[in-house]
């Protein structure tokens, strides 16, 4: 029956991608963030359901008068740089062959991200594409939360399988979708809507405590420090976060406190020193060849040369000596200047002079973005999540969201009326 529905939703939205394409990108970031197919359990594990959602938006794309210039925005094109750096690193890699998988991956997910800026413009289209990202990730939140709070939080969370099959994966994508949850609980009209993003929030937060993910733990915290500091009223809302973190904190088992006690001995972790191992092996890779070592430099044959330990082979398990170890000093810096750009395009949005109220959801969705940001460059500074469509998602919606605010600032747009309480045109 799981195969049967999953296939049959794929099968149907491409139909509809192709005279709407803008739909197959929402079906995209569906299959893409959710792997839907990964809950079924027989044909439709093996099915090509993104393969065909993306032929079919790409075939609508052609078709469409709806088209915009996706490279209008400084976000845009700093990735698109990035991307045609990959291009030139791929070919030197010390293992083509074996970097080939993760090259088509990644190029077809910044491939998608680039369609999604060319297609999507209105309001409905962003905040329709915030649900579909929330839903996704949302799934596995309120489901993990639940799962930890049965059984005490002494199993661990784990993710669905792609970029987030991990245990310390999918509790970094958990965290940094927990801030646009609340961006939708701001938009929400009725109470009990806004109530269950509340207990969505708190069951996320808990989903991703139960993955006993150090680094979760650490990027939760960074959120939570930047929240307060944004936030007007910061005696309530500090109150709040300390009884909540606390409430959480203390439901956890006591395996679960020994484990995040070592991130203050880090020297005593085997998992910790394999991990700075790792760093320092893509420092000097990146040092000795300006293209890197390409996606498949985990490998004895590059650790014997450029490891301090050559027998500790690991990922890079951070964002930043990920893409510094397999793309260079150049490829870094290039991935570096996407998401300052990002932020700063979000940080400019949020402060927008304007009193117009049809534009406080804009600085609303730019400020959960950043908060969201946060999480990632924090929590990522300890996973190999670099190429992960999820923050991919947030430039998109950060530049949506400035390009809507220039349209609007300069003259009246169509659609004023928010997504939660209007259905998106077809």
């Amino acid at each position: 029956m799981r195969d049967l529905l999953v296939v049959g939703i794929v099968l149907v939205g491409s139909l509809y991608a192709l005279r709407y394409p803008w739909f197959g990108i929402m079906l995209w970031t569906w299959v893409s963030l959710m792997n839907p197919h990964a809950l079924a359990y027989g044909f439709a594990r093996d099915f090509p359901v993104a393969a065909i959602v993306a032929i079919a938006t790409l075939i609508g794309v052609l078709t469409t008068r709806e088209r915009q210039n996706p490279f209008a925005q400084s976000p845009a094109v700093w990735l698109l740089l990035f991307m045609v750096w990959i291009c030139f690193t791929y070919p030197f890699s010390y293992n083509v062959e074996g970097s080939t998988e993760m090259f088509s991956k990644v190029m077809k997910v910044d491939l998608m991200i680039l369609v999604a800026l060319t297609l999507l413009k209105t309001r409905r289209h962003i905040e329709f594409f915030v649900w579909v990202v929330v839903f996704s990730l949302g799934f596995y939140g309120v489901k993990g939360g639940i799962f930890t709070i049965m059984t005490g939080g002494n199993y661990r969370v784990w993710g669905p399988g792609g970029f987030i099959g991990g245990n310390n994966e999918v509790a970094l994508a958990l965290i940094v979708v927990i801030p646009l949850m609340r961006y939708l609980q701001l938009q929400a009209t009725h109470r009990w809507v806004r109530h269950g993003f509340t207990a969505a929030m708190l069951l996320t937060a808990a989903a991703a405590l139960g993955s006993h993910s150090r680094g979760a733990l650490l990027a939760i915290a960074a959120m939570a420090v930047y929240l307060w500091l944004k936030s007007p009223k910061k005696v309530g809302f500090g109150v709040f976060l300390s009884l909540a973190g606390v409430l959480l904190v203390i439901f956890m088992p006591e395996n679960w406190s020994d484990r995040m006690h070592t991130i203050s001995s880090y020297e005593e972790d085997a998992s910790a020193m394999g991990r700075i191992n790792a760093w320092w092996t893509a420092v000097n890779v990146a040092r000795a060849h300006v293209t890197g070592a390409g996606f498949d430099m985990y490998s004895p044959v590059i650790f014997s040369r450029f490891a301090p330990d050559p027998r500790d082979i690991h990922a890079a398990h951070s964002i930043y000596f990920q893409v510094l170890g397999e793309h260079g000093f150049i490829g870094l810096f290039l991935f570096l200047a996407i998401w300052w750009s990002v932020w700063r395009m979000a940080r400019s949005i949020t402060n927008n002079k304007s009193a117009e109220p049809s534009l406080l959801w804009a600085k609303q969705l730019a400020s959960m973005c950043q908060v969201s940001l946060v999480g990632y460059f924090v929590g990522g500074a300890f996973l190999s999540l670099a190429y992960f469509d999820l923050p991919y998602n947030l430039l998109v919606m950060t530049v949506l969201t400035k390009r809507w605010l220039i349209q609007a600032e300069s003259g009246p747009v169509r659609d004023q009326k928010a997504f939660a309480t209007q259905a998106p045109a077809v």
